[in-house]
């Protein structure tokens, strides 16, 4: 089954609110008209007005970092799923490392936000990633069982073929290291078994599995040309236009 590649730009928090829409404008006038990849830009949410100006009109959607599973109440810093479609997001990214690491998410809690997200009709990316210590005492399969499962518990097959799962080794993230194209080809062809468990062999051959994790313009292209990684969640790289246009190049 064909999937389109997605590249997604995580920008984390950097940038400012004049340099963020000239990265937009960049990005915009990199991809052009007619992108044979689906481009995802999620910069941090107090600018995502001012990314979704730069970008209207364009091929380039619009996603934001995190959201709160609630809806409207005394939630004080957080947004919800409708204010983010709201200033035009389309994609959420949910249970990122530096998240479940930082803020203590559980997979239980991405598994809220998730459908959250599908009732405010956004499309999750949903992160899963095994640490270097985990990799090194043989826990890998089971961290990232784990992790697929319990972030996407409760999930039916109709909304599961419409998510994006992005596998991101969280030793790869920032250190400039980079798993290798066989070593991430390896935990993306796991997760699609483990979704085809989950759902069925058809519905997992229609979720994309992104890779994150140090991607760049020079190893992008055999990383995407795997058989089971079906696009990039991009984050250094992102933050340059000239940069993340060659990781889009590479889709």
């Amino acid at each position: 089954m064909s999937r389109q590649t997605i590249i997604a730009g995580n920008w984390k928090m950097n940038t400012r609110c004049d340099s963020a829409v000239a990265l937009a404008k960049g990005v915009v006038a990199a991809v052009g008209e007619t992108p044979s990849v689906q481009v995802v830009l999620c910069p941090p949410s107090v600018y995502l007005s001012s990314v979704a100006d730069a970008v209207a009109g364009t091929p380039v959607q619009l996603g934001a970092q995190n959201l709160y599973a609630a809806e409207d109440g005394a939630y004080t810093g957080e947004v919800n799923a409708s204010m983010l479609t709201d200033v035009g997001c389309g994609f959420v990214i949910l249970g990122h490392s530096e998240r479940r690491a930082l803020m203590g998410e559980t997979d239980a809690d991405v598994s809220k936000k998730l459908h959250a997200a599908l009732a405010g009709n956004l499309v999750p990316i949903v992160c899963v990633g095994e640490t270097l210590e985990e990799r090194e005492a043989g826990k890998m399969e089971e961290v990232i069982e784990t992790q697929v499962r319990g972030s996407l518990e409760g999930l039916d097959e109709v909304r599961a073929a419409g998510i994006v799962v992005a596998y991101e080794p969280v030793w790869a993230i920032g250190t400039g290291k980079t798993a290798s194209p066989e070593q991430a080809e390896e935990v993306h062809a796991l997760i699609r078994k483990l979704l085809g468990e989950m759902f069925t062999t058809d519905v997992a051959a229609q979720i994309r599995i992104q890779y994150g994790g140090s991607v760049k313009p020079g190893n992008a292209k055999e990383l995407l040309g795997q058989p089971n990684i079906d696009g990039a969640l991009v984050g250094g790289a992102s933050l340059k236009a000239e940069d993340f246009a060659g990781i889009i190049a590479a889709g």
